[in-house]
């Protein structure tokens, strides 16, 4: 029970710590491409992965933007790990799909790529890329100190309440921002069944 009741505890100061400046910047950026018809690219690895492809279903769906992950798609993920390397698979990705300024590259991270601990360095050659093209980015992490805390156009870090729960807690609360997100007046456009 000590366990669950912290835990619980932990997600309730993680509720009252996040920046809501930040996410009303994200959701003018979103309510901005939706209104030119801008199109956003989820991308994500590991549960965030999972997590994106949820996303893209929900702003498809609800907010009527039009939104693709590259992990939907197994055999053109695997094929471009196979012949161009894990590395590069996200930008090779991007650059078939020809995003434009008036486009939104959204990443769902836990550390957020580095470079000198060789994690998600896949979303580091994406973000990079978005970055030559001037494409706004937007990401929500769990840990302040990865490429996109310091180079997304706005980037929202989960608090840290327990060093030990960063990963859960940052793959649960990328669900609890984008419903919020979908949900909010200006990006909703179709209600939900219940």
């Amino acid at each position: 029970m000590k366990f669950n009741k912290n835990y619980l505890n932990e997600v309730n100061q993680i509720c009252n710590k996040i920046d809501v400046f930040k996410l009303e910047k994200i959701i003018q950026i979103i309510s901005d491409i939706k209104k030119k018809g801008g199109r956003i690219f989820f991308i994500g690895v590991g549960g965030s992965a999972g997590n994106c492809s949820h996303a893209v279903n929900d702003f498809r769906k609800l907010a009527n933007i039009e939104c693709y992950t590259p992990t939907d798609n197994s055999s053109e993920l695997t094929a471009r790990i196979n012949d161009d390397g894990w590395e590069f698979v996200f930008k090779d990705w991007l650059k078939v799909s020809r995003p434009s300024s008036k486009d939104l590259i959204f990443f769902l991270s836990v550390g957020g790529g580095s470079r000198k601990r060789k994690i998600s360095t896949n979303l580091i050659v994406a973000a990079k890329f978005a970055s030559l093209k001037k494409i706004k980015i937007i990401s929500i992490l769990g840990r302040g100190d990865g490429y996109l805390a310091k180079n997304s156009t706005v980037s929202l870090v989960v608090p840290c309440v327990n060093k030990n729960h960063i990963t859960p807690h940052s793959e649960s609360w990328q669900t609890v921002i984008w419903h919020l997100i979908i949900s909010h007046p200006r990006i909703k456009e179709t209600s939900t069944k219940w």
